[in-house]
Order: structure tokens, then sequence, then C-alpha cells
């Protein structure tokens, strides 16, 4: 019977080296205070070990020579240094886990026979660690040059006073309906079958149709778009793209257009609560929308806004929901 890998061995393997480096080294190595250290330590998502213990690696040196360096500068501040830090570990932590999983369902047996010790999972980690590398500086380039232009365009159509995290967009809301009772009939196995069929099926059509996945939450994707007419394409085509069958349910979408606070990574305010309601209102397959969206999209000739019974939303007053649906004969809106 094979014992599982040596979490510290496993960690030496994929980190480079173990760690042998106490904190008041990386302090005296990297030329920083004990505070800085520990404070971006814990932004990245590690939990805080012993003064005397051997927490860090000659890579978590490097990494912390490079923060001391930018703060030494000026470049960074020493809350901005931290802020990029939970940014990153918070990032890094969902996508490593999720990394993790799409290796256990891998069958593979490494190559090299001084790693068969190490177990399968660890190995093909291994493996793939130099081209994961090279895709992960890509991708993150690729989505940095993305976010940069957004926020240009936005500071361009505000005042020199407005805020560069306040500003329109159109919000949208996927919701699976009858999750609930999804998770009581199937097993582990087939409940996570529908959520990633249905985060990778909406993820596609989001990214397609020229939106933004914000975050999603197991039964329900929240996104963002720039224009109303790709956020209704995107939203009419969630409810058709996602129907009902043996495992995965309809799919009702909300949408609603109005300022947001765009900060760390999430949106705020009362247009994405409008949008979280509208999507309660809405029945399996349908997309609801707020009147601002309605305004925006009167005189598209490809979608039909229709008014439905005002509802009562707490918190928000009195909501005028519209139906969206495509005119007839209408096909798929062109993208922009």
């Amino acid at each position: 019977m094979s014992s599982r890998p040596d979490p510290k061995e496993t960690e030496a393997v994929l980190m480079g080296g173990e760690a042998r480096y106490t904190r008041d080294e990386v302090v005296r190595l990297t030329g920083t205070s004990p505070e800085i250290v520990a404070r971006v330590w814990r932004a990245l998502g590690f939990a805080t070990r012993g003064d005397d213990a051997p927490a860090y690696t000659d890579s978590d040196v490097e990494a912390m020579r490079v923060t001391a360096r930018l703060i030494r500068e000026g470049t960074l501040t020493e809350e901005a240094a931290v802020r990029l830090a939970r940014a990153m570990g918070q990032t890094m932590i969902r996508l490593a886990e999720w990394q993790t999983s799409i290796f256990t369902t891998l069958s593979y047996k490494p190559e090299v026979d001084t790693d068969e010790h190490l177990g399968p999972l660890v190995g093909l980690a291994k493996e793939l660690l130099p081209d994961m590398e090279t895709l992960l500086l890509h991708v993150w380039r690729r989505q940095l040059a993305a976010a940069v232009s957004r926020s240009l365009a936005v500071q361009e159509q505000q005042s020199e006073d407005a805020s560069p995290h306040y500003f329109p967009l159109v919000v949208g809301f996927a919701d699976l309906v009858s999750f609930t009772t999804l998770s009581r009939e199937l097993d582990e196995v087939g409940l996570a079958d529908v959520v990633e069929g249905f985060e990778a099926t909406s993820a596609d059509i989001v990214a397609s149709g020229g939106g933004r996945i914000v975050k999603t939450l197991g039964d329900e994707i929240l996104y963002v778009a720039d224009d109303a007419r790709q956020a209704a394409d995107i939203a009419l085509q969630l409810a058709a793209g996602v129907k009902t069958h043996v495992e995965v349910p309809d799919v009702r979408v909300g949408v609603a257009y109005g300022p947001v606070l765009a900060l760390l990574g999430d949106v705020f305010g009362t247009t994405v609560n409008r949008a979280s309601r509208l999507t309660s209102f809405a029945r399996p397959g349908t997309v609801l929308i707020d009147d601002a969206l309605a305004a925006q999209l009167k005189d598209e000739e490809d979608f039909q806004v229709v008014a439905v019974r005002a509802r009562h939303a707490h918190g928000l007053g009195q909501l005028q929901p519209y139906a969206l649906r495509r005119s007839f004969g209408a096909g798929v809106a062109p993208r922009g």
C-alpha cells in the first residue's frame, strides 16, 4: 500500500526548493520590516508561522525583495503593496484550486523514476509548471491590457474630478432554477457536473458576446457589459443556452443599467442589487430588465421590450420590470 506524498517534499518540488528561512532571516535578507513581511504574507493568503519556524523558500525571499524595492523606490506605498498582494493571493488561490481539481481528473504517471514516490498528481503539476507559467503570464498580460484600455475609455468619458471606480455599466445575473432541488437529487459528482457545465456554458456566452464574468456563485453568475445591445444579446443567449434536460435546469436572467462601484475585481451598488432582484422575479428561461436598460434598447429592431407587472423590491422600492425578447424573425444580434 503506497503512502501519500510528504507535504513538505511536495512543496519543495513545486516551489523549486524547501522552506528554510525564518521571518527574521527574510527581514535581514530583504531589508524590509517584520511588519511588512507579515502583512504581505497574510495578504497572499498564508497562515502566520512562528518567528523561529522556517516558512520561506528562496523564491519567497526573492518575491519579498522585489516588494521591498518597489516600496523603497516609491513606486508602491506600503498599503498599495499589501493591496496588490491580496489581489494576487485571492486570485491565485482560486486558480490553484481549480487547476488542481482538473489535474486530479487526468490519468498520468511521471516518466522520471525519481518522482514516482511523489504520486501522479504532483508529477503532473511539476511536468506542467514551465508551460503553465508561460500561459499564465500571457493571459495576465492580455487581461491587464484589456482592463487598462477599459479604464482609459471610462476616464475619457468622465469629468476630471469623477471617481475612476464609479461609472455606468450593464449588470446581469443568471441563476440556475431549482438548483436546491437538484442538490438533493444528485450525488456530488452529478452536481459538480451541473455546476461546471453551467459555468462553462455561461462563460463562453458572456465572453463571446463581449461581456465579462465578475464572479460565479455555483448556481449563479454575475457579469457586466459596456454596451446595452451586447448585454441584451448575452442575456437572451444565457436564457436559451442552458435548457432543462436530465441534469441541467433552466436559467433565469435579470439585467440592469446604471452607475456601479467597480472595486477589488467586483461591482457594487444599487444597479447590482436591482439586477439581482429582477433575476428573482424572472420565470425560468426568461429575461427581465430594468427601465434604464429598456430605454437604451427601445430603438433596437432586434429586441422586443414589454412592460410586465410592477413589483415591490425590499430596499429598492417599486420596480418596473420589462420582459426582453428577440423580435420575430430576428436572429442572434451581431456582436460588437
